[in-house]
């Protein structure tokens, strides 16, 4: 999973700011749509991966002896919505990954084409975004996709996009709310009339998906005090490149909107590392920096330029940030608290 994208960013030069343009749109060629049949089916059709595929289990066997409207009451509408489908049509669990995996991963291949180099983010994103996140983290991970074709919007100035992909994604993780704000701060035209609607999406977002549940999840979260082991690791990992962006900012060809949003995005993620000191529940930090996940591939698709200069190949920096992220896959794999629960990667389809 891991190799294939490296090498071939290894490989593939550097997609110049004109041919950039033409692929700013959704339109993917055969080549990313393979990728993200692979990619579908290797999170979809993972059997006992990841730390919460019992309970996942457990809400499928649930919902099966429910009607829809009771259902879409009692969890995150979206997600329990794709369950009581796959009931009906005796999907199986399967058949919600599968969906799942299709959602995340179009919003991830989106996302990629987005930054001048293609196959070295999503070289990025295979250690945590997807085995990690994806894998692991279903209703979330669904939300992240959504997110990502969000953040490609809002770097295009569609304010109403951003926000539209951002509330889908709530329907399957209510935390995706969270990123709703960034829409007026990354704004570059009427930013008052912006932040005025936008305001009013995001209350009524937080009357229909947040308001009967947020007791809970401050109790749970907050009072609590729940504990993510590895979340001051991640919280650095989102750190890394939000320094890199704010002190060599001036060196990453960004159109000015694009400029705004990560740079945003970079001054919250340097905000979430400082209240790591002084809140007592990482893990609701830690699904919060799950959002800003994107910046480490957007600002590491742009280093081997910022480093080496635009007009060069620059095969080293490439192969150094292939080898930060080899790195972190092998770190992780071997040596994380909950890796077994992802190791050995098994795939139904070959039981």
């Amino acid at each position: 999973m891991f190799l294939v994208p490296a090498l071939t960013s290894l490989k593939n030069p550097r997609i110049n700011a004109s041919r950039l343009a033409v692929l700013k749109r959704f339109n993917l060629n055969g080549a990313w749509w393979y990728v993200i049949i692979v990619l579908t089916l290797l999170i979809g059709y993972r059997y006992e991966v990841g730390g919460d595929w019992g309970n996942f289990l457990r809400n499928f066997e649930y919902i099966r002896y429910q009607g829809l409207s009771d259902a879409l009451y009692e969890g995150d509408p979206g997600y329990q919505l794709l369950q009581w489908i796959s009931v009906q049509f005796d999907w199986n669990i399967y058949g919600v990954n599968l969906i799942s995996g299709l959602l995340f991963s179009f919003g991830l291949i989106v996302f990629c084409r987005s930054p001048p180099r293609p196959w070295l983010a999503l070289a990025v994103a295979i250690p945590y975004l997807v085995i990690v996140v994806a894998m692991g983290y279903t209703r979330q991970g669904i939300a992240v996709g959504f997110a990502m074709l969000g953040l490609v919007a809002l770097g295009r100035q569609s304010v109403r996009q951003f926000v539209f992909w951002v509330v889908l994604g709530a329907t399957f993780h209510k935390s995706a709310v969270v990123l709703l704000p960034i829409a007026a701060l990354a704004a570059t035209r009427k930013r008052l009339w912006t932040a005025v609607w936008v305001g009013v999406v995001a209350g009524v977002a937080y009357m229909v998906l947040l308001e009967e549940s947020v007791g809970d999840l401050y109790m749970n979260y907050v009072e609590a005090e729940m504990q993510s082991q590895g979340a001051l690791v991640r919280l650095l990992m989102n750190a890394v490149p939000a320094v890199i962006l704010l002190l060599g900012r001036r060196r990453f060809e960004m159109t000015l909107s694009q400029q705004r949003l990560w740079m945003w995005m970079a001054a919250i993620s340097l905000g979430l590392l400082a209240a790591y000191s002084l809140a007592p529940a990482s893990t609701a930090l830690d699904r919060i920096a799950l959002y800003m996940v994107p910046l480490q591939l957007t600002v590491f698709t742009y280093v081997p330029e910022v480093l080496g200069g635009s007009r060069r190949r620059n095969k080293l920096f490439v192969s150094g940030v292939v080898l930060y992220y080899a790195v972190v896959l092998f770190v992780w794999l071997n040596f994380a608290t909950h890796a077994d629960y992802w190791v050995p990667y098994q795939n139904w389809l070959f039981l």
